[in-house]
């Protein structure tokens, strides 16, 4: 069977053409030629209509023909049907691709960088160079350059040739296929294979833009706008720029320099508020022994485990449970608390259908606060753990945390 005339390899603008139908099978659609460009070679597909009909995809066939993938009522075999792509697609397409070429040339122009790598997403483009020692200096060299590219306007010419033509040109990448060979020509910048949509003069690209780049696996991996993406970036980028410029009352252009004033700052409070809350943990700690030694003198009568325990000869346990305390409240607490000799602290908080505990004990107490915490976490569907000393957990069953620390107090009671 012979493959698919592609009239896209001609004329990337051409987004108009009849074609007589040769094969249907469901949703896939076979045509003598076609203008849709199916997926490959990093490209999306095009979409349309054939006639009245939607085109939603195409692919590429094993047998060199493009099936496009229909979503209505398909025509007849023998059908001379006309095909329509959809233009802002295509000139999305065409403007990353033809970018993409531009920037990689650039990079092997000045760094002699290839690409080993290239996929268009949805709203981005990735590229991935065998640059050494990226920097943002050497990105923007690249940038620069082929911006300058698309601004001097170049041809960008298709020329087929043979592979012994090919052999003696210089190519910047080997053909990924055997036989003729259709390359992209920007003029006097790049020839490269390849079967994508491209623009017809480097103008058309409009501007380049790097928004992004990091080291992955190797290589560096560039994410780049071109065209209609990177002037709706830069929308984005500077609504978001605007908005936080607002919060400072500021320009745009002064809000990273306030932002960074504000995170210093910020950075200054919170130390403050860690001293202070180890301040008030000191305190709250002497309240809470000096209540245990004073109203503790006698075993409970309740089911519920007293908040605070003391034998004559074992040490005073302190058994709390704090509403909407954090974590970092609790370990702050309850070192402030094994500062003091024979103390031991069962500390609990509640809140956001979550329990967190803090288990501490000073050096001279006994009891072991990372087994007690991995049993009392398995009582309230959680984990944790830590050291002999000190052990931090949570759990979401609020419900049982009472019970776990009843056991927990019960277990020590009997060391």
């Amino acid at each position: 069977m012979p493959s698919t005339e592609r009239l896209y390899y001609t004329d990337s603008h051409l987004i108009e053409f009849e074609a007589r139908v040769v094969a249907v099978d469901g949703a896939n659609l076979e045509l003598d030629r076609t203008a849709f460009y199916p997926t490959g070679g990093g490209q999306p597909n095009d979409t349309g209509t054939i006639g009245e009909t939607r085109v939603i995809d195409c692919v590429d066939a094993e047998d060199g023909t493009v099936l496009h993938i229909i979503d209505g009522v398909a025509p007849s075999v023998g059908e001379t049907v006309t095909g329509k792509v959809d233009w802002p697609r295509r000139l999305d397409h065409l403007q990353q691709h033809t970018g993409q070429h531009i920037l990689s040339a650039a990079f092997v122009n000045l760094f002699d960088a290839p690409t080993r790598g290239f996929r268009m997403l949805e709203q981005v483009c990735e590229i991935d160079v065998a640059l050494e020692q990226p920097s943002e200096q050497r990105i923007q060299q690249a940038v620069d350059l082929a911006n300058r590219i698309i601004w001097e306007d170049r041809v960008a010419l298709i020329r087929t040739v043979t592979p012994e033509e090919a052999a003696n040109l210089p190519l910047r990448k080997e053909p990924a296929v055997e036989g003729e060979l259709r390359l992209i020509e920007i003029d006097g910048f790049d020839l490269t294979p390849c079967g994508g949509t491209h623009a017809h003069r480097t103008g058309e690209v409009g501007v380049i833009a790097v928004r992004s780049w990091e080291r992955a696996k190797g290589l560096t991996r560039i994410e780049f706008v071109a065209g209609g993406r990177a002037l709706a970036d830069y929308r984005r980028a500077n609504d978001t720029a605007r908005k936080t410029a607002v919060l400072f009352s500021a320009g745009r252009d002064d809000a990273p320099a306030l932002a960074e004033r504000m995170q210093e700052e910020n950075k200054e409070l919170h130390r403050r508020i860690r001293t202070l809350e180890e301040i008030a943990a000191k305190v709250e700690a002497a309240e809470l022994l000096e209540g245990a030694r004073v109203d503790v003198t006698r075993p409970s009568e309740s089911s519920v485990t007293p908040a605070s325990i003391q034998s004559p000869s074992g040490p005073i346990v302190i058994n709390r449970t704090f509403p909407n305390r954090s974590a970092d409240s609790l370990k702050h607490l309850a070192l402030a608390l094994i500062a003091h000799p024979n103390v031991i602290a069962l500390l609990s908080s509640t809140g956001d259908d979550t329990a967190r505990l803090v288990f501490a004990r000073s050096t001279d107490a006994p009891g072991d606060m990372n087994a007690l915490m991995r049993q009392a976490c398995e009582m309230i569907d959680g984990r944790g753990g830590g050291k002999p000393d000190m052990a931090q957990g949570g759990g979401k069953n609020v419900e049982k945390l009472q019970d776990a620390l009843n056991y927990v107090a019960s277990s020590l009671a009997q060391t």
